[in-house]
C-alpha cells in the first residue's frame, strides 16, 4: 500500500520535471521546435510534445486497467489518443503542444487523486515494458519528461528505460 508520504512524493517529481521540461520548451523559437536533431534522424520538439502527450494517454489507460483489473494485460491498450498526433505536429504552434501537455497532465493528476493507497499497488502487463504497479507506471511519466528534457538540452539521456526486450521499440515506425 502506498503510503501519503511516497503519493505526494510522486505528485512533486511529476511537478517538478514537467516544469522543467516547459519551461525549456517555452523557451523554444517556431523554428527551433522543428528543427530536426541529428539530419532528420531524431524527433524535434513538436513531434516530441506529441509523443509525450500520446504516452501519457497510454500510460494512463493502462492505470485505469490496473485499477479496474488487476494483473490486466494491457496490449493494444491507447486510451482516447491526444488532440495532436505526432504526424501533425508542424501544423500546430508550440503554444498548442504546451497546451495540450498541460490538459493531459491535468487529466493524470485527477486521475491520481481520484486513487486509494491501495490502488497503487495493482499491476498492469504489456509486452514492451513487463509487468508494472500503477505506482511504477505514474513514477514513468517524471522519468519520461527527465528524458526529454536531456534530449532538447542535447544531452546524452540520464534515464533511459527499461524494455524487456532490452532495446527500444523505433516508435517512428508506426
Amino acid at each position: 500500500m502506498a503510503t501519503k508520504h511516497q503519493i505526494a512524493e510522486l505528485v512533486d517529481k511529476m511537478a517538478a520535471e514537467r516544469a522543467k521540461l516547459l519551461a525549456a520548451l517555452e523557451s523554444m523559437s517556431e523554428e527551433e521546435l522543428l528543427a530536426t536533431p541529428n539530419d532528420g534522424e531524431e524527433w524535434n520538439a513538436k513531434q516530441q510534445m506529441s509523443h509525450l502527450c500520446e504516452m501519457e494517454v497510454s500510460y494512463r489507460a493502462w492505470v485505469e486497467r490496473a485499477v479496474e483489473e488487476d494483473g490486466a494485460v494491457v496490449d493494444g491498450v491507447f486510451g482516447d489518443g491526444p488532440a495532436i498526433r505526432i504526424e501533425d505536429a508542424a501544423k500546430h504552434t508550440g503554444q498548442d503542444h504546451i497546451a495540450e501537455m498541460r490538459r493531459q497532465r491535468g487529466e493524470t493528476t485527477r486521475l491520481i487523486e481520484s486513487l486509494g493507497p491501495d490502488d497503487f499497488e495493482r499491476t498492469a502487463t504489456n509486452k514492451p515494458f513487463g509487468t508494472l504497479t500503477v505506482m511504477q507506471w505514474l513514477r514513468s511519466y517524471y522519468r519520461h519528461d527527465r528524458m526529454h528534457v536531456d534530449q532538447l538540452s542535447g544531452r546524452d539521456p540520464t534515464y533511459k528505460p527499461k524494455f524487456v526486450s532490452g532495446s527500444e521499440p523505433d516508435q517512428r515506425r508506426g
